[in-house]
């Protein structure tokens, strides 16, 4: 009885090699096959918003390049973390991916008990676009510059919208009071499209949004932008100047892009898609859109998204704590 009991073993360990042994063939041999399906694009925010027009932009340009459609899907709500929760769960086979602003790495101070971590939840496949937050009137505010705005808002009441509550453009605002001592009113909208609909009708006097949000309507007249949040002047808005220019020295804030998928997703998946989306963002097509929509087209490794993201955690969480701000 005990030899063939000792076979046994050995045969099921022989057995368990053999399968473990094949189980990196059988990713690398599906990796090789990827995509045979559609895609997913999650887009945790509302369409018209920056995130979703570049979600759009990159997505029908992967969509010719690998000869499988990317369904874009807007799911909006909880800044961003109910769609975060929902591909942080996906399967791991590249099927699934999403679309994330920087707006990503303030959640962890906004939210209690999340099911998942912007650090090692997601494996990230490369940035997409930048663009600088602007600050804001509506047209009517007699306000030309940044120095007219805060004297007017040391003598009234003044409120400042944004795409929502522990967002990037949130933040801003805030540093803008500190750095400047005025006080101000902060109205959170579910998304972009939402706030600019009402800066843009008087609603509200002034916002802190990203800037091809804001760009239609200051050509148009209707808001009247008064200054970038980037140390750097904008390509897309060059006559306008900076925060730092204009008074608040070291103002150095601008809004990313990035794409991610579900960590474990296998690598040769993550190389092709990394190499894919920083061929369209190099080609004219695909730069010249995001252009024209107030973006500035930024390829990159996923090492560097890792990088963003780490550090805008450190900075978010930094000034959060600083300012004693309750998020939650």
């Amino acid at each position: 009885m005990i030899l063939p009991r000792v076979l046994l073993i050995r045969f099921a360990m022989a057995v368990s090699v053999f399968t473990t042994a094949l189980l990196p063939l059988a990713a690398q041999a599906a990796a090789q096959s990827w995509p045979s399906r559609p895609m997913r694009l999650v887009v945790p925010y509302v369409p018209g918003g920056a995130t979703d027009l570049v979600s759009r932009i990159v997505g029908e340009q992967l969509t010719a390049r690998l000869g499988q459609q990317v369904v874009v899907d807007n799911r909006p709500g909880a800044t961003g973390t109910i769609a975060f929760t929902g591909v942080a769960a996906a399967e791991a086979d590249g099927y699934t991916l999403v679309t994330t602003a920087d707006s990503l790495t303030v959640v962890p101070f906004s939210y209690r008990n999340l099911k998942f971590d912007p650090r090692t939840s997601f494996a990230p496949i490369s940035t997409m676009s930048t663009q600088p937050l602007v600050l804001a009137v509506h047209s009517a505010v007699p306000a030309r510059n940044v120095k007219e705005f805060v004297a007017l808002a040391k003598t009234r009441s003044l409120s400042f919208a944004t795409s929502g509550t522990g967002t990037s453009q949130h933040l801003s605002g805030e540093l803008i009071k500190k750095m400047t001592g005025i006080d101000m009113v902060h109205i959170p909208y579910k998304g972009g499209g939402q706030a600019i609909i009402d800066l843009s009708g008087g609603q509200v006097p002034a916002a802190v949004l990203g800037s091809s949000t804001v760009i239609p309507q200051h050509k148009a007249g209707r808001v009247r932008i008064l200054a970038v949040t980037s140390k750097k002047r904008s390509a897309v808005l060059p006559d306008v100047p900076t925060l730092d220019e204009s008074g608040l020295k070291g103002f150095d804030v601008y809004q990313w892009t990035a794409m991610l998928a579900p960590a474990k997703t296998p690598k040769a998946v993550i190389s092709r898609l990394n190499t894919e989306i920083n061929a369209i963002l190099r080609h004219p097509a695909a730069r010249d859109k995001l252009h024209a929509a107030g973006f500035e087209a930024q390829p990159s490794s996923p090492e560097e998204v890792s990088k963003l993201i780490a550090d805008g955690m450190a900075r978010w969480g930094k000034l959060i704590q600083e300012l004693k701000l309750d998020l939650r």
